[in-house]
């Protein structure tokens, strides 16, 4: 299979939903954010760039492990997966929406500490399990952002981020309007 597989490296932009599928599957559909911060030489700083805001679709066992973990909005994680690009209607217009069917999601442990609990796998995943997992990314969509809760999430990254080094990774999300 020819998979486009990436890794994201951000903090959970919004609380995570969990739910059991009709056919019993475990789903959990999470919203991340990611700020790359780049060295401007001209300038002689650090800057930030365009945010980019991914939903993430978890199944099985790593969406019942999610939700034991207790992952909640601000957390620093890092995931990797399958890159889906979707098309959809809107307004009239056709957009595009991206998104990750995680293969593996973890706290940043640059950022803090974790513990591992093992665990036992679950069953396969049905066509109409897809169906409903797009079907509840789609909330994401049309989701707005409130700005209060963005700078909110800001201080609260920012609080507990600790990072004074120059080549650390910025761990404030920015929201755009």
């Amino acid at each position: 299979m020819n998979d486009a597989l990436i890794t994201v490296i951000g903090f959970v932009a919004a609380e995570p939903h969990f739910e059991v599928l009709s056919s019993g599957t475990s789903l959990m559909s999470l919203r991340i954010g990611s700020t790359p911060r780049r060295f401007d030489r001209d300038l002689g700083q650090w800057r930030d760039e365009d945010p980019m805001f991914l939903t993430v679709t978890c199944w099985r066992s790593l969406a019942t492990n999610l939700q034991e973990s207790d992952l909640k909005r601000g957390d620093p994680v890092i995931v990797t997966g399958r890159l889906r690009i979707r098309e959809y209607a809107k307004d009239g217009q056709t957009r595009f929406s991206a998104q990750v069917e995680a293969t593996t999601v973890g706290h940043d442990l640059s950022r803090g500490v974790a513990r591992l609990q093992r665990s036992q796998r679950s069953s396969i995943n049905l066509s109409e399990d897809r169906r409903q997992a797009d079907d509840l990314a789609d909330r994401w969509l049309d989701a707005k952002e409130d700005a209060e809760g963005a700078e909110e999430l800001t201080a609260q990254v920012t609080e507990g981020s600790g990072d004074t080094d120059e080549t650390a990774e910025r761990t404030e999300i920015r929201a755009v309007a």
